[in-house]
């Protein structure tokens, strides 16, 4: 439920339904604002806590139930679109166009130090590289763990940029978290509840990719276990789902942008790498989604695409990120937004 406190409301009165909200076993998500105070009370639905007995309390002037599903997720406890803050500048969602560049994989320290300058020069703010790969065969390239995280940092130190990288199993989130600005959920753990909740136990920015069969409502039920741990900092990513085409590794559901600026708060960027599977495919789902109102786009860059071992196809090469780059940098001005 919602409960809207009173202009002027007193510290004691909001601390008192604060009380309340944790002796009936809700969680409380106060949203303090230059002249109300809204908290939004979530918990389990069996409970026998209703809207009735808060409107009584002294300082509260209305409440109310929320209608869907993802409570915290979803515009009626928070209407003001959320804006991630890395430091240093670098923010994600509305009024930015976020652009994550790397590897698909952490391969080695040139390869990582190499591509990481190059799209720094060409203006990207967040590099992107995996050191834990799931993968559909047990045979194919597993990723470097610990050792790919310290390239990791090693290219952070260097360069400025912001990191994220995948983690795909619970007991990896403390020793990513240590080393990176952003933790990556993939397609294939998008319902991975465990590790939702263990990332939404840490405050860093958790980039949380849509499975290739669930819908907007499951992403956004995915996007609530994380937020109901307490960590507000959820980047949405549309990547393409699986549908009859093959013309295509997924289909983009460009579709889904809007949609989702609709019906939540949270930012949303796009993977038009995985959505599309080949280089070419990438600058023109990337305007694309900047036109549909995307709040960025994390995108594969690899200086030997050839030589890669993972993505290789639908990773761009540093001359051709630059080409992209002076594209969305001229369409973000016309939409208003900063690159």
């Amino acid at each position: 439920m919602i409960i809207v406190m009173k202009d002027g409301a007193t510290k004691e009165q909001i601390q008192h339904v604060l009380d309340r909200i944790h002796a009936v076993g809700y969680k409380s998500h106060p949203i303090y604002g230059t002249d109300k105070t809204v908290i939004g009370a979530i918990g389990d639905e069996r409970s026998r806590a209703n809207p009735e007995q808060f409107q009584t309390i002294d300082g509260v002037e209305d409440v109310m139930r929320i209608l869907k599903p993802f409570k915290l997720a979803g515009k009626e406890l928070r209407k003001a679109p959320s804006v991630i803050d890395l430091g240093d500048g670098v923010k994600i969602g509305e009024g930015y166009f976020t652009v994550m560049a790397g590897p698909c994989s952490v391969e080695s320290e040139k390869q990582l130090l190499e591509i990481a300058h190059e799209v720094k020069k060409c203006g990207a703010t967040v590099l992107r590289g995996g050191a834990f790969k799931p993968r559909t065969s047990p045979y194919a390239f597993q990723g470097l763990e610990e050792e790919g995280l310290k390239i990791l940092a090693k290219a952070r130190s260097e360069t400025g940029l912001k990191l994220v990288t995948e983690v795909i199993q619970p007991k990896d989130v403390e020793l990513c978290a240590n080393y990176v600005d952003i933790l990556q959920i993939g397609a294939r753990n998008t319902q991975n509840f465990a590790l939702l909740r263990e990332v939404g136990k840490t405050k860093k920015a958790v980039l949380l990719k849509r499975g290739m069969a669930t819908t907007i409502q499951e992403l956004l039920m995915s996007a609530e276990y994380i937020l109901s741990e307490g960590n507000p900092n959820v980047i949405l990513c549309e990547r393409g789902i699986r549908t009859f085409e093959t013309a295509t590794r997924n289909t983009m559901d460009i579709a889904a942008v809007p949609v989702l600026k609709k019906l939540t708060h949270l930012p949303v960027i796009t993977d038009p790498s995985h959505a599309g599977g080949s280089w070419d495919l990438v600058k023109p789902l990337s305007k694309a989604s900047l036109s549909a109102g995307a709040d960025g786009v994390i995108v594969e860059v690899h200086n030997k695409p050839e030589e890669a071992m993972s993505d290789g196809a639908q990773s761009l090469k540093p001359s051709k990120f630059a080409d992209l780059m002076q594209v969305l940098k001229k369409m973000a001005e016309i939409e208003g937004k900063k690159i």
